[in-house]
């Protein structure tokens, strides 16, 4: 297992999840849609409709400080949202 990095707790993350019952993770780049869809199944005991996948790509920072310029790099990372069926859920805080 391991391709699940963490899930995605955002505001934004959050209105989808209420809206549309979709759920948001921070995967490994190289797991695919029916990887990423068997361990979301596995974990949660849930049911899994279809999953979507974005790359992101790591980004160039600097800013300024009193001993100068830090430059920098975000990481790049990859995205899972999860549809899951109707009246299925995931509580991420049941472990708190």
């Amino acid at each position: 297992m391991g391709i699940i990095v963490k899930p995605l707790v955002t505001e934004k993350m959050t209105a989808i999840t209420e809206k549309y019952n979709r759920f948001g993770f921070i995967v490994r780049p190289s797991a695919n849609k029916l990887e990423i869809k068997k361990e979301v199944e596995a974990l949660y005991n849930v049911t899994v409709v279809d999953v979507n996948t974005m790359r992101y790509s790591g980004k160039n920072k600097s800013r300024y400080t009193r001993s100068g310029i830090i430059n920098g790099r975000t990481n790049a990372y990859k995205k899972a949202i999860v549809t899951l069926k109707e009246g299925d859920t995931i509580d991420f805080y049941s472990n708190i």
